[in-house]
């Protein structure tokens, strides 16, 4: 289905269109909750410091848990194939906000992340999943399409989160639980199995199991080790930034759900405008890790403007700083999941994936905790001031890694 006579990949369209659609929906069902978690929160702790630290904690175990699991998700979907684990992700994805939504006790909000956590392999999973269908030599460019599809669905979002908060804080979790549903049946009905028989593993061994070997593991892999390492600095720092973000404007400048989700838009939609019409002219005059550190350089002096915004209490440099963070993280990530995608045969997609993914979810345990640290002890600032000092480093990392291999 997917190959020709001469082995080049065959991109079927129906299958790149569901892939498309799917991502564009895990984009939108994560979102859509961003603005409203620290309210739900609320009733829970009594005072700001308190929740700033609750919120970024829920980011935490919900890390936590996608850390642990990732690695056994792509690992089954190397065995087993893509559309089984997809759709398992997808229905654990679905329970979670259901359970977050009804709440009642901080336990209720953190067992509804971990639900969703131990599920939370199916973005890694789907970019498996693209790799099987795309050509390799093109697979930058195709995974900037994802990148586009999940702005997409990330900008709207959280605009729909903050408009329907208006009805109560948990509806943006229920409307969540219904979109990743809706993402089961969808593929349930149209999704094909993209890893072909001769691909999947014979067996897994029980150390494919194990996030931490599978780290050190994947950590030994020719032109990937330090690569992943970058990405870990990077990564550090937006998850950071993810998890304070929504505290960070409430105490900075008082803002309400809705505004805050269409500052979340900000991102999403600077992903649709970045691949729409800024990627495919660096992509002919560029190579990877160019962008890559392009990128790079943008979300250093997107993290500037933030930090000054709030060191000076203006909100158009906070507008302003995001832009140009989105800018940077929009094309970042294609070129770096391009990198990652062509380290490994198709039979290693879902392993290097699951394993790039649980690097992602290491950082993005450690990031919000130190952000949460950080910013209830060094100001509302110290969380971007770090992802300037981290991204600094991480631009040293990945060049002097990939000038002699990639």
């Amino acid at each position: 289905m997917f190959q020709s006579k001469s082995t080049q990949p065959l991109i079927n369209k129906k299958t790149l269109l569901f892939s498309l659609i799917s991502v564009f929906l895990c984009g939108m069902g994560f979102s859509i909750i961003m603005p409203v978690v620290p309210f739900l929160v609320a009733p829970y702790v009594s005072n700001a410091s308190e929740q700033a630290l609750m919120v970024t904690l829920l980011t935490s175990v919900y890390a936590l848990c996608v850390f642990f699991a990732a690695p056994g998700l792509g690992a089954l979907s190397d065995r087993f194939g893509r559309r089984p684990v997809l759709l398992i992700c997808f229905i654990g994805s679905a329970i979670g906000y259901f359970v977050f939504g009804l709440g009642g006790a901080l336990w209720v909000l953190f067992l509804g992340r971990v639900i969703e956590g131990i599920t939370g392999g199916s973005i890694s999973t789907l970019f498996a999943f693209f790799a099987d269908i795309t050509p390799q030599e093109q697979r930058t460019k195709y995974f900037g399409w994802v990148s586009a599809a999940a702005g997409a669905g990330a900008a709207l979002g959280p605009a729909f989160g903050g408009l329907l908060a208006h009805f109560g804080y948990a509806v943006p979790f229920f409307f969540g639980a219904a979109i990743t549903l809706l993402n089961f049946m969808f593929g349930y009905f149209y999704m094909p199995e993209s890893l072909q028989e001769e691909h999947r593993l014979k067996r897994i061994p029980l150390v494919r199991l194990n996030p931490f070997s599978q780290l050190l593991n994947i950590l030994t892999i020719k032109n990937l080790s330090r690569l992943l390492v970058a990405a870990f600095l990077i990564w550090v720092p937006n998850g950071s930034l993810q998890a304070v973000m929504t505290q960070f404007t409430i105490d900075s400048f008082s803002w309400k759900p809705a505004l805050i989700g269409m500052m979340f838009s900000i991102m999403g939609i600077q992903d649709i405008l970045s691949q729409a019409f800024v990627m495919p002219k660096l992509l002919l005059k560029l190579t990877d890790k160019q962008i890559a550190i392009l990128g790079m350089i943008a979300e250093i002096i997107g993290y500037a403007l933030i930090a000054a915004s709030s060191i000076f209490t203006l909100a158009p440099l906070l507008v302003i700083g995001m832009f140009v963070f989105g800018f940077g993280d929009s094309i970042f990530g294609p070129a770096f999941n391009g990198m990652v995608s062509k380290s490994a045969s198709a039979s290693e997609q879902g392993r290097i994936q699951g394993g790039s993914q649980a690097i992602q979810s290491l950082a993005r345990i450690i990031g919000p905790i130190i952000g949460g640290q950080i910013y209830t002890t060094l100001g509302h600032a110290a969380p971007a001031v770090m992802g300037v000092i981290l991204i600094t480093v991480a631009i040293f990392v990945l060049y002097q890694r990939t000038r002699p291999a990639i």
